[in-house]
């Protein structure tokens, strides 16, 4: 039953039969009569469909909750017994909110000296996708806020507080200061991350508690894009701090702290919330640990 409850996550995921499908594989046919004989196995009508998929039904839904702890625990049990035999290998898939990825590589380069068997596949993706990613096992882990939002059915292990700078050339209004108030920010030509980030989100209400009005005069979902922008000495930002430390700004650009107030919000590696966890996720977990105490440590 396990590969037809694969099928069933692949197709809840994708909402799309043909998709699912490809994802797991297989021709179509195969994965549409692998959903038909685990309706008849069950008894119950789990998707509804005419020409194309519609929804899952209640009884649907309701399976598609013992099928992610189902297949979960057979995959880490398999890996399990892989890696007590052979060592750590396989691969592991990370997605990440775009202000973090610049720090993805503190915690797969360690873990890869610890076991080179292990390959990655690092994913940009917004906080709301990486949950659905984690639900639907289709990353091991995300990293992404763990104070702000609803995490829903993850655990959060905590790597650092994310405090905030105006990223603007020394030339550009406010560019001379040592730190800038967010009430100061009305008026500045900003580039920043779009509405669907929680980056931005979060901005913005810290934004509206300081009666600060903006319409960003460009809007992206890469940092590497805003960052570009602001190279040219035109444009403004605000990032986090430890992203505009990483990326290692230099003249004539200045990353200036932002205060009054000075707010925070705290970034974590996320993970599915059972146990076992597969000792690929374990080890991540342990090297998460390791970065939080060498970042707190700094």
């Amino acid at each position: 039953m396990l590969d037809k409850l694969e099928f069933f996550l692949a197709l809840a995921g994708e909402r799309h039969f043909g998709r699912a499908a490809a994802a797991c594989g297989v021709t179509q046919p195969t994965l549409s009569a692998g959903i038909k004989q685990l309706e008849e196995t069950l008894g119950v009508l789990l998707v509804q469909r005419g020409a194309r998929f519609e929804a899952l039904t209640p009884e649907g839904e309701r399976v598609l909750d013992w099928a992610r702890r189902l297949v979960g625990d057979a995959r880490a049990m398999r890996q399990e017994v892989r890696a007590l035999k052979h060592g750590l290998s396989g691969h592991l898939k990370i997605a990440a909110i775009p202000t973090t990825l610049a720090l993805v590589a503190r915690l797969t380069t360690p873990y890869r000296e610890r076991h080179p068997e292990v390959r990655f596949t690092i994913l940009s993706r917004t906080s709301i996708e990486i949950l659905t990613l984690l639900d639907n096992l289709e990353v091991d882990a995300g990293l992404s806020y763990i104070d702000n939002e609803p995490l829903g059915r993850v655990r959060g292990v905590p790597l650092y507080d994310e405090s905030y700078c105006l990223v603007t050339a020394a030339t550009a209004p406010l560019g001379d200061r040592l730190e800038v108030a967010w009430r100061e920010l009305e008026g500045i030509p900003l580039c920043l991350l779009t509405p669907d980030m929680q980056n931005r989100r979060i901005l913005d209400g810290h934004l509206r508690e300081a009666g600060v009005t903006i319409s960003p005069t460009l809007e992206s979902d890469s940092m590497i894009a805003l960052f570009g922008h602001v190279r040219t000495g035109r444009w403004a930002s605000i990032m986090p701090a430890r992203l505009a430390e990483t990326l290692g700004l230099a003249a004539p650009i200045r990353a200036i702290p932002i205060v009054e107030p000075d707010v925070r919000h705290r970034i974590g590696l996320l993970v599915a919330n059972r146990e076992p966890h597969t000792p690929q996720v374990e080890a991540l977990i342990a090297e998460a640990r390791r970065l939080a105490h060498e970042l707190s440590a700094g």
